[in-house]
């Protein structure tokens, strides 16, 4: 069905505002991109409602004057964010974003085990940037991404991502999930997913903030499936323009059911997730709808 009219144009606008605007990003200040993230705090005020709400969740014991200033803080980060993945062809990525031996040491091994290798990721700090760290190790890296609901965007961010060594695996295309067991099983690639989210994917209900949280399922899937390792990885902000990588693998008692150890995985996984958002409030997406998805009873999952 044809979308209306107004909202095909507005689309239209936002996708040539992108599109022209992508390349400035490029030539803007990193304090530029943060401080036009910190604006849109004030600009926004659906998607601050959000953050405050998840904020009270997370933190109950702050001062709501603490929550905003971690509110604004995200937002800023986010525009930081933009300008980086826009600029990151130009980056000096193994300076941009700092891998320790101990971090590097626990990729390798993982890759040598022969299985490939998954990683549950989320939207914390350089995201973006990870991945362009572990492909620049010289090991396969690829990541799976929904489709823009345009294919000009689409093909913008392909484009972006692939020029950093990361290869693009899209959700819902055909043979998508037999190309990447082969990535994994074949080539011994390392696979990353964003699995801090609730979107419409498959997924558990798993404790986060002391909350039952639908969470994307493919990265435990997979893991259980392979038999592959599981790491969870993420990179702060340590300075202006500078990162560094935190790597640790996931341990749990693997049944041998592929669907409980999915569970048990993905459970383990939003647990790190949650210990670095806890160390860096600042730098995760508040204002995503992160308890959309209600779970009647998460014993259900056990």
């Amino acid at each position: 069905m044809t979308a209306p009219l107004g909202k095909r144009l507005r689309r239209e606008i936002r996708v040539r505002a992108l599109l022209f605007g992508w390349p400035l990003l490029r030539v803007v200040p990193l304090g530029l991109g943060a401080a036009l993230g910190w604006l849109a705090w004030y600009l926004v005020p659906r998607q601050r409602r959000l953050a405050r709400e998840h904020l009270r969740i997370a933190f109950p014991e702050e001062d709501e004057a603490e929550r905003d200033r971690i509110g604004r803080a995200s937002f800023a980060n986010l525009g930081r964010s933009a300008v980086q993945t826009a600029r990151a062809q130009r980056l000096d990525i193994r300076t941009t974003v700092d891998l320790d031996p101990a971090g590097e040491a626990l990729l390798r091994e993982a890759h040598a085990e022969g299985k490939g290798v998954v990683v549950a990721t989320a939207h914390i700090g350089a995201w973006e940037l990870f991945a362009r760290r572990v492909a620049a190790l010289g090991i396969p890296c690829g990541t799976v991404a929904k489709e823009a609901h345009d294919p000009r965007i689409t093909a913008l961010l392909e484009r972006s991502r692939e020029q950093g060594g990361v290869r693009v695996f899209w959700r819902g295309a055909p043979l998508s999930a037999r190309e990447i067991l082969r990535f994994l099983r074949d080539e011994g690639g390392i696979f990353g997913i964003l699995i801090d989210q609730d979107t419409r994917v498959a997924g558990h209900f798993v404790p986060f903030f002391g909350r039952p949280a639908f969470t994307p399922r493919a990265a435990g899937d997979l893991a259980a499936h392979l038999g592959a390792p599981l790491l969870f990885a993420c990179a702060h902000r340590v300075a202006s323009g500078v990162h560094r990588m935190v790597v640790r693998r996931i341990e749990v008692q693997r049944t041998g059911d592929r669907d409980r150890d999915s569970f048990l995985l993905t459970a383990a996984a939003t647990k790190a997730i949650e210990e670095e958002v806890r160390k860096r409030p600042d730098e995760w997406v508040w204002m995503h709808p992160r308890w959309r998805t209600q779970a009647v009873d998460i014993s259900e999952e056990k």
